[in-house]
């Protein structure tokens, strides 16, 4: 039940809220955004704690519906999980914060209540506690599904650009170049690892790709066969390959897999192979 009263109440007392809030948050044990000494974060931190107060008194607002109400909070949900600071703090703490304020409006309904004695019933007060519960619910299962998502998203790009990084084609002069490879290859890099090398030799107009495997430090069947495939695709492009670095275990799991590396130049070292090409 929305009511005009309670919510001029409540809006009078947002920056009050925010204060109160902040000079009892306990900053000792915290982490990320509320630990923060930075004036800047400090004041940032307080306004968004402020907009939100804004927003969430319209609950009680009888001009503004429900459905304006979520429509109007879309954007500071959306703001404060992709924030930065917010990304770096711990949910659990986040989540405390969302029940510390909460725990603020149900005062404040206590308070009103207090000041109106007799005027509103149980059901009212009910009603509006309800009101509350119910919409800090809302929101605070809206803000850990965007944040959490908007992270993955990060998260994705950042393994791209480590995929990338970790995987470059190098050019040696107009027509040849060097795949080094180094570190583990999963499933999703290597992946990444065929599609990037093919876009790349197109790009650059490689003919001729010497890929090092002196570097990749676990050898399993999955590596093995993700560069035969990688050779085999090159091929189809008009790729010539030559591998360097090829251990023991390598040529061991190829042969226990059948993989013909015979049709393909193999050179012991990286010098040996640069030397022959360049």
């Amino acid at each position: 039940m929305k009511n005009n009263e309670l919510y001029h109440f409540l809006l009078r007392k947002t920056w009050q809220l925010t204060e109160q809030w902040y000079d009892s948050l306990d900053k000792s044990n915290a982490s990320g955004v509320y630990a923060s000494q930075d004036p800047k974060v400090i004041n940032t931190l307080k306004q968004q704690n402020y907009e939100f107060h804004l927003q969430f008194c319209n609950a009680f607002n009888e001009e503004i519906s429900n459905e304006q109400f979520y429509k109007e909070f879309e954007e500071w949900v959306m703001t404060v999980a992709r924030d930065e600071q917010h990304l770096r703090t711990p949910i659990p703490f986040i989540l405390r914060e969302f029940f510390r304020v909460q725990e603020q409006y149900l005062d404040l309904v206590q308070e009103f209540i207090q000041l109106h004695e007799h005027e509103y019933s149980d059901e009212n007060i009910n009603t509006w506690n309800r009101t509350i519960v119910k919409n800090f619910n809302l929101i605070i299962a809206w803000f850990t599904q965007e944040s959490y998502q908007y992270a993955e998203l990060k998260l994705k790009s950042q393994q791209e650009l480590i995929n990338e990084l970790s995987s470059p084609v190098i050019c040696l002069n107009d027509n040849v170049a060097l795949l080094p490879l180094i570190g583990d290859i999963d499933r999703e890099r290597a992946k990444f690892l065929l599609e990037n090398t093919l876009k790349q030799c197109t790009k650059l107009n490689i003919h001729h790709l010497l890929i090092d495997l002196s570097g990749v430090v676990k050898v399993d069947t999955m590596v093995a066969l993700q560069i035969y495939q990688l050779i085999k695709a090159l091929s189809l492009i008009n790729v010539d390959s030559t591998l360097s670095g090829i251990r023991p275990e390598i040529a061991k799991t190829a042969v226990q897999l059948g993989i013909d590396f015979n049709k393909i130049p193999i050179v012991s070292t990286l010098k040996r192979a640069i030397k022959g090409l360049v």
